[in-house]
């Protein structure tokens, strides 16, 4: 009997050192976005949130840039990304949530309404 792959949805939040040029941090977004496709896992949204303040300081740095990632992966898949983003130096924290059903539906219509106002405008 072969093993059931289940899949779960996930959202990654992660924040980076604020010295980052555009390129390297858009690099590092298609780094992170490439690493989930290429171990069975698929983007359903991503969000670069670009600089923000810190609410404390992490490494004397007060300021960070963010990138959020929802995506769909087997539930294995965690550990490897949890390596990748320990050995990379340009990530200061990190956040991987699981995501239950209400908060799916909640993420969806959070982006169907900011689509919705962008398109009135």
């Amino acid at each position: 009997m072969a093993s059931e792959i289940r899949l779960q949805d996930y959202e990654l939040m992660v924040i980076l050192t604020p010295v980052l040029s555009e390129e390297e941090y858009k690099a590092a977004q298609k780094k992170y976005t490439d690493f989930i496709t290429q171990n069975g896992g698929t983007i359903v949204h991503h969000d670069a949130w670009g600089l923000r303040t810190l609410a404390y300081p992490i490494a004397k740095k007060t300021t960070g840039l963010y990138y959020v990632l929802e995506y769909i992966a087997p539930t294995e898949f965690n550990k490897n990304l949890e390596i990748q983003l320990h050995r990379d130096e340009h990530v200061m924290r990190h956040m991987v949530t699981r995501l239950d059903k209400d908060a799916v539906a909640y993420n969806l219509r959070k982006r169907n309404k900011l689509a919705n106002q962008a398109q009135v405008a």
